[in-house]
């Protein structure tokens, strides 16, 4: 690998790495408005939403006009930056995870550092500035643009793949929201 190529992935794996060990405590610290739904070790939407089956109890939230608008701008974001239905499984799951859809801004004390947005990336660790990661479709931008830099992510279990761009605290809880992710992409991947 050459020596540009290598340090490009790596201070992406630090950005992340900064970003991701921080964000975890900001989503525990959020309302939370989950119940558990049985787990489902089959895929209505097939292989190509969740081709791993998912992983542990599942997580579901009702959204609300705005939550769902985060969902239509991450798919859009996903088609413009030339990626998969899977990557926007991903990217939803992550959001899930990280914000409940909800586009954050500084939360006082309950804010870790200065994650903000949907993924709660920081300003600090390089993501953009506030206005941009506060952005639907910059942020979700940025969390493709680390995922695409995963060796292999299509065939990765979700909360690894989710897990190998943030770096959070908490690497096993993206796996709860992929159902409830995947039913999001077949709703409104062809709206």
């Amino acid at each position: 690998m050459n020596t540009i190529l290598r340090k490009s992935i790596l201070g992406i794996a630090g950005l992340a790495f900064t970003g991701g060990v921080f964000a975890g405590p900001v989503a525990a610290h959020a309302a939370d408005t989950t119940h558990a739904v049985k787990p489902v070790s089959v895929s209505v939407q097939g292989d190509k939403l969740i081709p791993h089956g998912v992983q542990g109890a599942q997580s579901r939230i009702d959204l609300n006009d705005e939550q769902t608008k985060n969902v239509k701008a991450i798919i859009a974001a996903t088609k413009k930056a030339g990626m998969d239905e899977r990557a926007a499984v991903v990217s939803i799951a992550t959001a899930l995870q990280e914000s409940k859809l909800e586009n954050l801004g500084h939360l006082g004390d309950r804010n870790d550092h200065d994650s903000q947005g949907l993924f709660q990336q920081r300003p600090s660790s390089g993501w953009g500035t506030v206005e941009q990661i506060t952005n639907p479709e910059y942020s979700t931008t940025a969390f493709l643009k680390g995922l695409k830099q995963v060796d292999g992510w299509q065939d990765m279990p979700l909360t690894k793949a989710a897990q190998t761009v943030q770096v959070s605290a908490y690497p096993d809880h993206y796996a709860q929201w992929e159902k409830q992710a995947a039913d999001l992409v077949a709703e409104h991947w062809n709206k």
